[in-house]
């Protein structure tokens, strides 16, 4: 199984996870990051790295979390989502929504 982007991201957007993946299976969209599942070899050096949590194995995910396994395959295949490989800042007001829980509806698509 793959690992996933959870809601932790959402609206942070914080890039360490990208640099470190070797397979370059991160895909970016407004305000938020992915996995392509496609890509993904399990290797998992990218979850240390997130300073949310919000990486997680597919087969470890709680119920809140068992949607994202899907949407991080549906954004994956979405051509308005590009590849990332290197770092960026994070999103304007990330110290504010890093605490958040419960995202999903500021996600951007």
């Amino acid at each position: 199984m793959t690992f996933i982007v959870t809601d932790a991201c959402i609206q942070c957007k914080y890039t360490d996870c990208v640099e470190v993946c070797p397979m370059d299976c991160f895909l970016e969209g407004p305000n938020y990051l992915v996995i392509n599942p496609e890509t993904c070899i399990d290797c998992s050096i990218c979850v240390g790295q997130c300073p949310v949590n919000a990486i997680v194995s597919a087969d470890e995910v709680n119920d809140a979390q068992r949607p994202y396994i899907a949407l991080n395959a549906e954004l994956a295949r979405n051509p308005d989502w590009q590849p990332i490989t290197r770092r960026k800042e994070p999103l304007p007001g990330h110290a504010y929504y890093r605490d958040v829980t419960g995202k999903i509806q500021f996600l951007k698509r």
